[in-house]
């Protein structure tokens, strides 16, 4: 069973957690009663991975398949992939001498007879010039043969005869962009391993590619569990709506995956078994059913297959019900936990090293910013908290329960709160989300 809309998972937080959230702004926070499929209990708190080593779990699980065989793509779909190897130059850059900028192209000493013809960019090689003769020339042109100088338009004048004469003193040269000034033909422009971005397909396309060679984005399937989601209308009856299946597609592909299928299956453990068995994707995700509930089918389907367990959860909040498994050859899975912000969490915990080191995409920087306001932490576990960046300080957002969504929508990024909190002021760890530095558009297509 999932949770994928809004109130408390009381599997997700322990009485002690619960007691310091309860003055936390907007966090609703209810303290969870004993349940007999396993919930908390006073004094007892789950059991799992540290936070850190499972990100350093689940890139070593992407690193021991066998290196994925890099295919050549088209520039207008390989934003977001890694260079498989060094991008060399095709072509001298520039390719020919040209005029860096909009004004005349001179010979020799002014001042200079104008031709009437101008030279444009994009067409054939211009005549030569003589001495003291000067031609319109536009940016991007190609220079005339003996050219001296490129004089832009704003330092020259014409008298009443037509002559050219400049307002400033010129240098043999100036303005003029010289065959291979940024690079030679054969040069290494770009190591391998480098992430493709805008200016990486600028820079491609310049040096005369049409196509990358690259390592493929990984494949995805989302698998939603449970029968009391709706994908329309108004919740209802004890159903509710799904949350976690219109979020999870754009996040993987902001992450670097390609998202081959969504499915939603219910509560059903054949179609769970049926369905991870016959997947062919790289990573399958699953959404709730990671806890020992009567409809929580995650754990003995993945015993039914013969996975092999690698992180069976992780000492964070929310979301340490989480897991991840190594399903066969080649292949993962990442169980999220129903309710929405603790399957935000698992996705960057889990499935982000995960994709990153299938795809070969560097790891991103360290990077912390002081905290605006104190955080309460848990005693024992890692706290990830939804943040806005404010010029050189994180705000810690309210609405940050393991059902909620609406701090994370207006996030930046979550910050990683250590065991027993975080002081107002103190450097705090930052897991920067994709479109909050890359922009919505490249991320999500």
């Amino acid at each position: 069973m999932t949770a994928h809309g809004l109130g408390q998972d009381a599997d997700d937080l322990d009485v002690e957690e619960a007691l310091a959230l309860v003055n936390t702004p907007g966090t609703d926070a209810v303290v969870p009663q004993p349940s007999a499929a396993g919930g908390p209990q006073g004094g007892t708190r789950h059991r799992g991975t540290p936070w850190p080593e499972a990100r350093v779990l689940a890139a070593r699980a992407a690193r021991r398949i066998a290196r994925r065989t890099p295919e050549p793509v088209s520039l207008d779909a390989a934003l977001g992939l890694v260079l498989a190897e060094p991008l060399t130059a095709l072509t001298d850059l520039p390719s020919f001498d040209t005029s860096a900028m909009d004004g005349w192209a001179v010979a020799g000493p002014g001042p200079w007879s104008v031709r009437d013809e101008g030279v444009l960019a994009g067409h054939a090689e211009p005549v030569r010039l003589d001495d003291g003769e000067a031609v319109r020339i536009a940016t991007g042109a190609r220079i005339p043969p003996d050219t001296t100088a490129v004089l832009r338009s704003e330092h020259g004048r014409t008298d009443d005869k037509g002559r050219l004469h400049p307002t400033r003193e010129v240098a043999h040269g100036q303005d003029i962009r010289p065959r291979a000034q940024e690079c030679r033909s054969g040069d290494r422009l770009l190591p391998g391993g480098t992430l493709v971005t805008p200016a990486v397909l600028g820079l491609a396309a310049a040096a005369g590619y049409d196509t990358l060679r690259a390592v493929p984005r990984p494949r995805a399937e989302v698998l939603v569990l449970g029968d009391e989601l709706l994908t329309e209308g108004l919740p209802h009856d004890g159903l509710i709506r799904d949350a976690l299946g219109p979020m999870l597609p754009p996040w993987l592909r902001a992450l670097g995956a390609e998202v081959i299928a969504v499915r939603r299956l219910g509560d059903d453990a054949e179609a769970l078994y049926k369905a991870i068995a016959e997947s062919d994707a790289d990573l399958v995700v699953t959404t709730g059913g990671t806890a020992a509930g009567p409809v929580d089918h995650v754990h003995p389907t993945l015993r039914r297959i013969g996975a092999e367990l690698l992180v069976n959860g992780v000492q964070v909040r929310p979301g340490h019900p989480m897991l991840l498994a190594r399903t066969k050859d080649g292949q993962h899975l990442v169980g999220l936990p129903g309710n929405p912000l603790a399957a935000v969490s698992g996705l960057l915990t889990l499935a982000e090293p995960l994709l990153r080191a299938l795809a070969a995409r560097p790891a991103p920087e360290p990077y912390a910013l002081p905290l605006r306001d104190a955080v309460h932490g848990h005693p024992h576990d890692t706290r990830l908290v939804p943040v806005v960046l404010r010029a050189d300080h994180a705000v810690p957002l309210h609405y940050n329960g393991p059902a909620m969504l609406r701090g994370i929508a207006a996030a930046d990024a979550l910050a990683v709160v250590p065991p027993g909190g975080a002081q107002r002021g103190q450097e705090t760890e930052l897991l920067e989300l994709p479109w909050a530095t890359a922009g919505i558009d490249a991320c999500f297509t």
